[in-house]
């Protein structure tokens, strides 16, 4: 079991805006990928405490596609501080929509890469039936893309947020076309994105990521009060005896945020705002 805390005083409220649940009685649903292993709440509330979170965004598994059971599940095991991101397809009912915002579904995943229950094909017409519930859309993408997808995800109703520094497959420099498209996406005020998962996309690796770090950092002075944090525990895409230490993870910050007020920002006080924390 790891132990060591983050290297920072964490402020109180802190959010980790992204993670997930898989319970292994529950199976993959056809479309999505294997689980990859049963990840539950209480394993999840042990990192939280060690790290000091307060407050958590249980994102939809590509695993279930839209079959949010063990999301909303997981949110009310996590009690008052939990909320989820999760899947509805084209054409879902007003009814559906309403069991899932009782049950604290705020944002809808849009993932437009292999494995996505909808992408951006469906993501107009989805969007158009949740956004008056109040829900965002929160995207993951290549985001060596963005130029091609930045008209339509101007388009989207509401906020949306953009995942892990942008997912750049793989990283590009901060003055590469696709990374001032999402500097774009960011000026628009709507745009928030999740510093969160260098690991999935780093060329240069642990422990400092700087292809991926320097991207953060530019994020982090261009729209400090739109950035988020997340773990994205269990780690999904890396391999069970090398994934990383969310304490790690999180003393990224002292790099991506390096004075307090800024880190205090991306910690509790925008999440705050957009996932309605109070």
């Amino acid at each position: 079991m790891r132990e060591r805390a983050p290297g920072f005083a964490v402020p109180a409220g802190a959010t980790d805006t992204h993670m997930h649940i898989y319970d292994g009685g529950v199976p993959s649903a056809p479309g999505g990928p294997p689980l990859p292993g049963n990840f539950r709440e209480d394993q999840y509330r042990e990192m939280q405490q060690r790290l000091g979170l307060s407050r958590v965004i249980v994102v939809q598994p590509n695993a279930y596609q839209d079959d949010n059971r063990v999301t909303l599940a997981a949110i009310r095991a996590l009690g008052a501080g939990a909320k989820g991101v999760g899947v509805v397809k084209p054409g879902v009912s007003e009814a559906d929509i309403a069991w899932l915002t009782e049950g604290g579904i705020i944002a809808q995943r849009i993932f437009q890469l292999p494995w996505g229950a909808v992408g951006f094909d469906g993501m107009h017409d989805v969007m158009s039936r949740v956004h008056p519930a109040g829900w965002h859309a929160n995207i993951q993408l290549d985001g060596r893309e963005l130029p091609q997808w930045e008209d339509t995800i101007k388009k989207l109703p509401g906020n949306f947020v953009i995942d892990h520094v942008g997912k750049y497959i793989e990283p590009v420099t901060p003055e590469h076309e696709s990374f001032k498209a999402l500097l774009r996406l960011l000026d628009t005020g709507r745009c928030w994105v999740k510093l969160s998962a260098p690991y999935e996309t780093s060329k240069t690796g642990a422990p400092n990521y700087e292809d991926v770090s320097r991207l953060a950092r530019a994020l982090a002075k261009h729209a400090p009060e739109r950035m988020l944090w997340a773990s994205n525990w269990p780690h999904p895409s890396a391999a069970r005896d090398n994934t990383p230490d969310e304490a790690d993870l999180m003393d990224l910050l002292l790099d991506w945020a390096p004075d307090e007020a800024t880190r205090k920002k991306v910690l509790v006080d925008n999440p705050a705002k957009l996932y309605n924390f109070r």
